[in-house]
């Protein structure tokens, strides 16, 4: 985030706005390398418990030596004896987890269709080495991603109907196979040479007895959330090719230790004052078993001169690893004492237990000696430390709760309403929500609409449909969230507002005196217009084209014939089809939809459509507009107005906003109902009057 842009008091003009700061550029990288890795750990784990059972010095050959045989089953999974050009273990580290890896990155700059050709790319530079590409796969997984992304681009709009499929095979394809020869001679094995220099650092660093040292740099790098551009850009990568090579690797432990956090907060436990002392506790289980290291962070932000703590207590374990020569068989994430045991290599069990005790007594005698000797009153302000800890991170935290007794101290600024596929009930729910907020002179709080598969951990509260609220805080863990089932009058919309008046400082009528921002505003009408309001004279004329093609009169039907659910959904969906928006694909998907989340509105309205893999079944946006003069059952809820919505950008967000204004309004559905023609329907839905 750029600093803000500030006056010179000298010349009396602005000074140009300052980019990140290095920091923030290195938090910015390890942050997209971390996710790059992170959702294949468990991949990682699989490799390395393969590695500890069934490698000729594995667990299970060690325990029944009947099956220590070149030609045992054991053998033939290990890869070893007889076996040794096959196996499970050598495959996975060379082409699975590189390949996961580079699917991953691709995925994040350009869904899967990046992923696809990230994967792609990818394996040239696998079999360019003779090492695992896992920092190759993490420069041409986002490679290849960024690349179709912008090859899209080039022809958007511009491909005749019937030859989209042909087109995205084979721009895919082809991109993919040259991103794959530019790997497999260019980037594979430069990065090997790159790897094969790393590790001959690391192995300076250990045969003269200086690894402990790089506690210098990661100890601090932890605290300011460095640690990952570290972890997942070096010692995961040259770790794992240590393991490939020796059954384990040192690297594993530099920052995986969780000794040094544990002995902070201990002595907290028994020196700390306040809240600093009830919170170490909690904090403490966390981090030792949870393996959320970031949840001491804070303390040492408190009292900064704590870091020579953790400092000194994970040079104490580096150096009892090093003695005793003991390392994990693949990364432990996260850093829990249960992770970090489950990857410890067979003959490294002494030293890895003996590098925690050791690095948790050094922390917790520094910090102790700090704490007692502190001449301060109390263990100054957590909460402060905690926010300056969010800031650093540069998103809340999902522990912070845990140390401030609530919710994580902070604004919320960003609100994302979310549905399965971002199209209809999202946006509608959005609309509502974004009037009441903005009414209630909170105009810099911005309300977004998502696709849940579009999530990222950026928004500070996210509303969902009770069905659909665990999967969102599967995408979305740091945030706040609020789960409904009525999308058009929710009473949690009230207590959003009520909460904002709580976290906001600020807000209220101060802040409505400001214009809201363009991004508050539907998404095609930002920055230029507001939409019409419902039932305001003159607002007919505004009405477009444009929302008259989405809903044309074609579509428009003021007697339903159907008296069930299913039946009124394929009454919408066939007026779609009609009207040429659509493929037929597309209705079995919006009965697909239904059976996983309702689309009920509220107030009498049900908006059925598709699934998010459904919309390369939409030729165009459209809507259609069924009235039923005697309510249909929508699970238990009467629906007399149906609107089927194939959404194919994001040109019907606008429409969709003044639809949700009609039905907030009792007059304006009132309306509806005595309507005589689909002209009058259409005029109301447009936001004019009769």
């Amino acid at each position: 985030m750029s600093a803000p842009t500030t006056t010179s008091q000298d010349a009396g003009t602005r000074e140009p706005a300052k980019g990140p700061g290095l920091r923030v550029r290195v938090q910015k990288l390890g942050t997209a390398l971390s996710n790059m890795v992170m959702p294949n750990i468990g991949a990682f784990i699989a490799w390395g418990l393969l590695t500890a059972l069934f490698i000729e010095t594995g667990w299970i050959t060690g325990i029944f030596s009947s099956l220590d045989k070149p030609g045992s089953w054991v053998a033939h999974i290990g890869g070893w004896g007889d076996f040794s050009d096959g196996g499970i273990v050598s495959p996975m580290i060379t082409y699975l987890l590189p390949l996961l890896i580079g699917y991953t990155g691709g995925k994040m700059i350009y869904d899967v269709r990046g992923g696809v050709v990230g994967a792609i790319a990818t394996m040239g530079v696998v079999a360019g080495a003779e090492v695992p590409m896992f920092l190759g796969a993490m420069m041409m997984g986002p490679l290849g991603g960024w690349t179709i992304k912008h090859l899209d681009k080039l022809w958007e709009g511009k491909i005749k109907p019937g030859f989209e499929m042909l087109v995205d095979n084979f721009s895919a394809g082809i991109s993919g196979m040259i991103l794959s020869i530019i790997g497999f001679f260019g980037i594979g094995p430069i990065v090997e040479h790159l790897t094969d220099w790393a590790g001959d650092a690391v192995d300076f660093l250990v045969d003269h007895d200086l690894l402990p040292l790089t506690s210098i740099l990661i100890e601090p790098a932890k605290i300011l959330f460095l640690n990952n551009a570290i972890n997942h850009g070096v010692l995961t990568p040259i770790g794992t090719n240590q393991a490939l090579e020796d059954g384990k690797s040192i690297l594993f432990l530099l920052e995986a230790n969780p000794g040094p956090g544990l002995g902070l907060l201990l002595a907290f436990m028994v020196f700390g004052k306040g809240m600093a002392k009830s919170s170490a506790p909690g904090a403490a289980l966390i981090h030792f078993f949870g393996g959320i290291h970031e949840i001491y962070f804070p303390y040492v932000l408190m009292k900064p001169k704590l870091l020579a703590a953790t400092l000194l207590g994970g040079m104490a374990g580096v150096f009892t690893n090093v003695i005793f020569n003991s390392g994990l068989r693949a990364p432990a994430a996260p850093g829990s004492i249960i992770s970090v045991y489950a990857q410890t290599a067979s003959d490294s069990y002494l030293g890895v237990t003996l590098s925690v005790v050791i690095a948790t007594a050094v922390s917790f005698a520094v910090a102790s000696l700090l704490l007692k000797t502190d001449k301060g009153d109390d263990d100054g302000d957590l909460s402060a430390a905690t926010a300056s800890m969010e800031s650093m991170k540069g998103k809340k935290s999902s522990v912070a709760a845990s140390l401030t007794g609530g919710a994580a101290a902070g604004p919320i600024k960003n609100i994302v309403f979310a549905c399965d596929a971002g199209m209809g009930s999202s946006a509608m729910g959005a609309s509502v929500l974004r009037k009441k907020v903005q009414q209630a002179g909170f105009g810099d709080v911005t309300v977004v609409n998502k696709a849940i598969s579009n999530l990222t951990d950026t928004f500070d509260l996210v509303v969902t449909h009770r069905d659909l609220t665990e999967r969102a805080k599967q995408r979305t863990p740091s945030a706040m969230h609020v789960s409904v089932d009525n999308f058009m009058g929710s009473p949690r919309y009230d207590e959003i507002v009520e909460t904002l008046k709580e976290t906001n400082s600020g807000g209220g009528q101060a802040a409505s005196e400001a214009p809201a921002p363009e991004s508050a505003a539907p998404a095609h009408t930002a920055g230029k217009h507001e939409a019409p309001k419902a039932g305001s004279a003159g607002a007919a004329a505004t009405a477009t084209a444009t929302q008259n093609d989405i809903l044309s009169l074609n579509s428009i039907v003021l007697q339903g014939t159907s008296t069930t659910l299913d039946d009124a959904i394929e009454e919408a969906g066939r007026l779609l089809v009609a009207a040429g928006a659509v493929e037929e694909s597309y209705v079995a998907a919006m009965h697909e939809r239904e059976r996983s989340v309702s689309t009920f509105m509220g107030n009498g309205l049900a908006i059925p459509h598709g699934t998010n893999e459904a919309k390369g079944a939409i030729n165009r946006t459209a809507m259609s507009f069924v009235r039923y003069d005697e309510p249909v059952d929508w699970n238990g809820k009467q629906a007399e107005f149906v609107v089927g919505i194939a959404g194919a950008g994001k040109d019907h967000l606008a429409l969709l906003n003044t639809i949700a204004q009609v039905f907030l309004n009792k007059d304006d559905v009132a309306r509806l109902r005595s309507a005589q023609s689909p002209e009058e329907i259409q005029a109301i839905l447009a936001g004019g009057d009769e």
